[in-house]
């Protein structure tokens, strides 16, 4: 999660303020047009090394160039938002095509429904379910598994969040207020008798939308809640992100990572915290094992192993597309979850009414064993980086 997540990484000398944040995406962007020659030149010679054509692409020379450019190409690309890659899924034994479309669409988020084109409707209507993904760097892409795990018996609707560097500043900010108005906006769409699943990072906004939702009586609350690896209240066992950000407090990370979008994005003076410096949290955390990793990768290639080279390239072509945050919302969910504590405790507000998670239509509780059981059976978790997170499941029921 790409909140605060500096927990391994280098520490730098003294309080470098706005001085070195200011210019730090200027300076990224600067770099990158710099480089698309040289990246340009590499990735056409290495097509030069590994043409069949060529004799030299037979040899060990040939092989080790042909790497080597390849390694340099993608260590300095930008990688863009992955594609879902999800054309069918298998329903009753049969292969049924899936359609992607938007739903709904706000500024900074858009519904996705993965509508199956069913030749036949199943007998028994299946459950509507909304998957609230992450807004915390990576794209939602990420829960790809996640999705095609409930494709065969769930009809699935994701939100997608937009990068921030892509919203021109004339839509307005984004804050945690928006996000939780987002969610109940979706939920009304949804018309009830749905199902909500967050996970990891959203488990705050959507607890706080349904109590609200419960709180006001409000007809379209989902039927159930799921809030996975969710970090509610971060003083239970805390990580070492956790305590970052009790001793540095909201103004450190407004002065050393919030930064404004350069020309000619179209979110231009937008204040972010930019993917790049999230994805230097993310690497430096385990720098040793991305180092590795890419060794193995250059090794893989100059011995034509074809297979561990594509495995490395799909992981880390979907590690390294990042996106940008909102000043505001990344800056109040710091405060909030990570330094206040206000859901646990009882005091957060939602445009100033206060969320209370304890009412009891909401019902919170954690689940028993058996039911971690069938969350894991059933895909829950998914594939990929996030797989790793501990499966800390909270239920919620209507009363």
């Amino acid at each position: 999660m790409a909140i605060g997540e500096f927990g391994g990484a280098p520490v730098a000398v003294g309080d470098n303020g706005p001085m070195y944040a200011a210019p730090a995406y200027w300076l990224y962007e600067m770099s990158q047009a710099a480089l698309n020659p040289s990246r340009a030149f590499a990735d056409a010679l290495r097509l030069f090394y590994r043409n069949p054509v060529n004799p030299l692409s037979y040899t060990a020379f040939g092989k080790t160039m042909a790497a080597g450019l390849e390694l340099f190409e993608r260590s300095t690309r930008r990688y863009g938002k992955p594609e879902w890659n999800i054309a069918s899924t298998v329903v009753g034994g049969e292969h049924v095509p899936v359609r992607i479309s938007p739903v709904w669409q706000r500024p900074f988020c858009q519904l996705l429904h993965f509508e199956r084109a069913f030749e036949r409707p199943p007998r028994r209507p299946q459950p509507r379910l909304l998957i609230v993904a992450p807004m915390s760097g990576h794209y939602p892409t990420l829960l790809r598994g996640t999705v095609e795990g409930f494709l065969p018996n769930h009809d699935v609707y994701l939100t997608e969040w937009v990068d921030a560097r892509m919203v021109p500043l004339s839509e307005g900010g984004f804050d945690l207020n928006d996000y939780i108005d987002y969610l109940i906006s979706m939920l009304h769409l949804l018309g009830g008798d749905v199902h909500i699943l967050a996970v990891c990072q959203p488990s705050v906004p959507v607890l706080a939308a349904v109590a609200r939702m419960e709180a006001e009586n409000d007809h379209y609350v989902p039927n159930s809640m799921v809030l996975m690896g969710g970090p509610i209240d971060t003083r239970v066992n805390p990580t070492a992100v956790n305590v970052l950000a009790e001793q540095r407090g909201v103004d450190w990370f407004r002065r050393n990572v919030i930064t404004k979008v350069p020309f000619p994005n179209p979110g231009f003076m937008r204040d972010v915290y930019p993917g790049f410096l999230q994805l230097h949290g993310f690497v430096s955390m385990n720098l040793d094992r991305h180092i590795e990793a890419h060794r193995k990768l250059f090794l893989h290639l100059v011995q034509a192993d074809g297979d561990s080279a594509q495995k490395h390239r799909e992981f880390y072509d979907e590690y390294l597309a990042v996106m940008d945050l909102a000043a505001e919302f990344y800056l109040q969910t710091v405060e909030t979850v990570f330094v206040r504590h206000d859901l646990p405790k009882g005091v957060m507000t939602h445009r100033g009414i206060r969320v209370d998670p304890a009412d009891p239509g909401v019902g919170v509780r954690a689940p028993n064993q058996g039911e971690v059981r069938h969350a894991l059976e059933h895909h829950v978790v998914g594939e990929g980086p996030l797989a790793r997170d501990e499966p800390r499941v909270l239920f919620a029921r209507n009363t």
